[in-house]
């Protein structure tokens, strides 16, 4: 006799599973009460602030290395603006994919579900935080820093081929390191009063992409096949090695009056560094861990991208 029931363990993990609409009608809500308008809220005719950084020291890529001890403070504080350039830059980059892979999930759900509004309203944000981030980085005089040619054309090949759980668990790759140091940058005094409040409505806002993210990755992982479990894990593990070398554009350090070479070189020996990635990695890698993306060689291309400890 042929069972037409689930199996109990899909069952029961289903269960436990928030309702898709439930969650959607909350963030709206949220939304409603915590969205902003950059444009109007922030001063961005006000001058800089003599003597603060663009961003906390700490997060500096080459903080603690022998190469930034031998750097004038002046120079030391000119690399931190140069590198919240780069970061910005990476921000509207992995946001223009995002909205892209969040149009892709949409195509074919119910127009009217709260589900798809908020996927909408998640996509208005966006645009907004990319404009925000654009007007940022002219304001702060340097230059725009894209990805390399290799990681803009990866991503094509990412937008094309990832399945839904993979988009997502991308798109989480994409938001929670950022916003871990952004948590670490808003409240800090010694930073520009506007970058302050850049990261602080970014974190707000990214709050809700987070929750929307997580409860669509976990709910695709539950129902999806084997195959596109599989997939998902090499396509997360492929984001993240990504991620790890596009993080900050090199040409920042020649920018500032150092040896490209040597500061690349630095970096990738830097302990502090290391440690400074992986905690920001840390949130997400337990999560992507309990819903069984961090298995075989994706768990593999998570440890070689460095983001993940051995």
């Amino acid at each position: 006799m042929t069972s037409t029931t689930e199996p109990h363990a899909l069952r029961d993990a289903l269960g436990l599973l928030k309702d898709r609409e439930t969650v959607a009608e909350r963030l709206l809500s949220s939304s409603v009460k915590n969205s902003f308008d950059p444009d109007a809220v922030l001063d961005w005719d006000a001058s800089f602030e003599e003597g603060k950084w663009f961003w906390p020291p700490e997060l500096v890529s080459l903080y603690d290395t022998p190469l930034w001890r031998r750097m004038s403070e002046e120079q030391r504080m000119k690399l931190a603006r140069h590198e919240a350039a780069s970061l910005a830059s990476l921000g509207i980059w992995f946001e223009i994919i995002l909205m892209q892979l969040l149009i892709r999930h949409i195509y074919d759900k119910p127009i009217t579900s709260a589900h798809v509004r908020y996927a909408l309203t998640e996509i208005a944000d966006e645009c907004r935080h990319s404009n925000m981030f654009a007007r940022m980085i002219q304001k702060g005089g340097t230059p725009v820093y894209p990805v390399g040619r290799v990681h803009h054309n990866l991503a094509r090949v990412l937008k094309t081929v990832a399945s839904t759980p993979g988009s997502f668990a991308a798109t989480l790759l994409g938001e929670e390191i950022l916003d871990w140091m952004q948590r670490l940058t808003f409240p800090d005094e010694r930073v520009q009063t506007l970058i302050r409040g850049i990261t602080r409505i970014h974190v707000v806002e990214e709050t809700r992409h987070v929750r929307y993210a997580r409860e669509e990755l976990r709910r695709q992982m539950v129902s999806c096949p084997r195959w596109e479990k599989e997939l998902t894990r090499v396509v997360c593990g492929g984001a993240a090695q990504v991620m790890s070398e596009a993080f900050i554009n090199p040409e920042v350090y020649a920018n500032v009056g150092l040896d490209r070479r040597e500061a690349v070189a630095q970096v990738k020996a830097s302990p502090h560094r290391r440690e400074v990635m992986q905690a920001g990695a840390e949130r997400l890698t337990d999560f992507l861990d309990e819903v069984g993306i961090l298995k075989g060689v994706g768990r593999r291309m998570w440890r070689s991208s460095g983001l993940l400890a051995p």
